[in-house]
């Protein structure tokens, strides 16, 4: 690897690869840089001064344990290509380590925006933010409209008992992070567990869903959906859950977790819900139960990033305050559930 490769990414072998498997894919030597931002796998822009592509690989020093995540992303990227929820063209899957050190997977580089919070909205004004939000919701319906076994994606997931698993996961999740009280946290889980619904059909689910994770275009359309690395088929409104949680106002200065409500015209959580039931004749009526589950989760990982922190294992700026959000999180939840 040379001295101008961005760290984890060895341009010549990418390239050998390439021109190997999809020629003539390349015009020549390959530029690349790291985009920041990326939560578990890395995501780098590369360039032969033509062309650009988007490269996915596992973090540095965990291959073996998220090495299944490139080829799990490949796999749905595929399968939505030509259905009505836009994602990038997928061009390679690489499962052999030898060639940059860890599994990859190439992507078509898709022009547009990320939105991550109100400020970047409340700039748009009131009827952009509108009709972006609402198409976030509208493509969600479309994602849980496709048809697992049409598109290939039959064994992609084991949805039988999702919710019990994954509430399951999450207090896993949380016995392993915990290092202080953190009162209604263990009512919170308890509560769920006992008014946990009965899952629709199993759908494609993202599991991550929310406004940047996904890029708009300049007309406001969205051009791609990004970071597929939690989809599973499982239950879809744990998908409008997640959503609805991180439309709904914190109204927490300088907060590190950023949602996006507080933009002049971003539709109330409500609306959201409404409009999602209304494209995907879904039944939305136990949505509370799944914004107070969204809320449970994030309240395990900020907790979990907060006892890192105490170990002295986080770097950068914000990880201080996370602590002190947790408590919140764990309120909401409680409160949702409670007046749902």
């Amino acid at each position: 690897m040379s001295s101008a490769d961005p760290r984890g990414l060895d341009l010549e072998r990418l390239r050998a690869r390439l021109d190997q498997e999809r020629p003539p894919l390349t015009a020549g030597p390959l530029s690349g840089r790291l985009i920041e931002g990326g939560r578990s796998n890395l995501t780098y822009e590369v360039t032969d001064g033509i062309d650009r592509w988007v490269v996915r690989r596992p973090p540095l020093g965990h291959v073996l344990a998220t090495a299944h995540d490139m080829k799990r992303e490949h796999r749905v990227i595929q399968a939505l290509h030509g259905t009505a929820v836009p994602v990038p063209s997928p061009f390679l899957l690489c499962e052999d380590q030898e060639v940059i050190g860890a599994p990859f997977y190439v992507m078509e580089y898709v022009e547009g925006t990320p939105y991550r919070s109100a400020a970047q909205l409340a700039a748009l004004g009131p009827e952009r933010t509108r009709t972006m939000v609402t198409r976030l919701v509208d493509t969600l319906a479309d994602l849980h409209r496709v048809d697992p076994e049409e598109v290939g994606l039959a064994g992609f997931g084991h949805p039988q008992d999702f919710l019990e698993r994954q509430l399951r996961r999450w207090g896993k999740q949380l016995t392993a992070s915990r290092s202080r009280e953190l009162a209604g946290i263990d009512e919170l889980h308890e509560a769920l567990g006992r008014r946990r619904p009965h899952s629709p059909a199993p759908t494609v689910v993202h599991g991550d869903y929310r406004l940047d994770n996904v890029l708009f275009d300049d007309a406001d359309r969205i051009a791609a959906v990004l970071d597929w690395e939690m989809s599973t088929l499982g239950d879809p409104l744990t998908d409008l859950g997640l959503l609805v949680m991180y439309s709904t106002r914190l109204d927490l200065p300088e907060s590190p977790v950023s949602t996006t409500s507080g933009a002049p015209g971003h539709p109330d959580p409500a609306e959201l819900v409404e409009r999602y039931a209304a494209r995907s004749g879904r039944d939305t009526s136990q949505i509370a139960w799944y914004t107070a589950f969204a809320w449970f989760k994030l309240a395990v990982i900020l907790e979990g990033i907060h006892y890192r922190y105490t170990l002295g294992q986080t770097v950068g700026a914000g990880f201080d305050r996370i602590g002190e959000l947790v408590p919140v999180f764990i309120e909401h939840g409680l409160t949702t559930l409670q007046e749902g």
